[in-house]
């Protein structure tokens, strides 16, 4: 095989697309529901747990983008070509590019994901001829996505020429579930972020400025063994991509369940030792749409980014509410 072809790879990206629709103003009449509405829904300033968000309204449709390659090219640069060359009009997010923003989280192939991170010959659905593939089109444990081969073995076209790209097949690319759309890829992480501020995301202290035994600050105030940092360490890495929420079975985006996102957030400071409010932190997480809602799938755990076990935290949350 030459070291042309080893280099090239193609791929189709079959991203989901969602165009918003226009709203129209209309003259508002008392006691009129708005057209379309649920009857369920909480209107603004409800605690009805099937939540106030008002859903967008558009059109849907999956587009095919075909692009030749590197398999080692992430699905974000996969994308930022498409958007540069092919289609201006596909709309995703993102920020740093190095997995530590948070802000490009999607589903590829069913699975939450960062785009930053996820490289073509990983999640590529490989087409049932390629040598390691499944019916289904998935590699086999094992099988690397790019294959020495033959010159009659798998490749771009139909001809099977041996100079021509390999096909990886196919990466399908959606918005990350649990959160409303609002365009292509992007979606609305308002509800997540409102949660999340409801449990005082912050460090609570006594209030109280240490002092030295000559009237000076004492700068080694908030000082901790390295067994206390241990605690709680590993929880600060969280970025808030969502990307457990959206493999959450459970989150919807709403009011009806906080979400593993907030509740990491808070084990990373109910593990702190600095921090006074311990007890009215389990207080705040101990309701319906709290710890209580949680049904310990631990589906959450697998696709953090981070390396954070979201389900074993949660139980731990679980209990410490319990042991009280």
């Amino acid at each position: 095989m030459s070291d042309e072809r080893s280099d090239k790879a193609t791929v189709t990206l079959r991203v989901a697309r969602f165009q918003p629709k226009a709203e129209r103003e209309r003259p508002a009449r008392a006691g009129r529901r708005e057209r379309g509405g649920s009857p369920f829904g909480g209107r603004r300033g409800s605690s009805s747990p099937f939540g106030g968000a008002k859903r967008v309204r558009g059109r849907q449709w999956t587009q095919d983008y075909r692009l030749e390659l590197s398999p080692e090219t992430t699905l974000l640069d996969a994308l930022l070509t498409v958007k540069r060359t092919v289609d201006p009009s596909l709309a995703f997010r993102y920020s740093c590019g190095h997995g530590m923003c948070g802000s490009d989280a999607v589903a590829v192939n069913g699975t939450p994901t960062l785009l930053c991170t996820a490289k073509i010959r990983d999640v590529a659905k490989l087409p049932s001829s390629f040598p390691g593939a499944d019916d289904e089109g998935f590699r086999k444990t094992g099988v690397p996505a790019v294959v020495e081969t033959d010159a009659d073995s798998v490749t771009g076209n139909p001809a099977g020429d041996a100079d021509g790209p390999l096909d990886l097949g196919v990466v399908e690319i959606a918005p990350l579930p649990g959160f409303a759309v609002l365009r292509d890829l992007v979606v609305d992480i308002d509800k997540m972020l409102d949660q999340l501020r409801k449990l005082k995301p912050y460090l609570i202290a006594d209030g109280v400025l240490a002092t030295t035994v000559d009237g000076k600050v004492d700068v080694f105030e908030y000082l901790q063994r390295p067994e206390q940092l241990k605690k709680y360490e590993q929880l600060t890495n969280c970025i808030l991509c969502g990307v457990c929420e959206g493999a959450c079975p459970v989150y919807s985006g709403g009011e009806a369940f906080v979400g593993p996102a907030a509740l990491i957030n808070e084990s990373r400071f109910v593990n702190d030792s600095r921090d006074y409010e311990h007890d009215g932190r389990l207080d705040m997480i101990d309701t319906a749409d709290g710890i209580q809602a949680c049904q310990s799938v631990r589906a959450c755990s697998r696709p953090c980014p981070k390396g954070i076990d979201v389900g074993e935290e949660i139980w731990q949350l679980i209990a410490q509410v319990r042991e009280r």
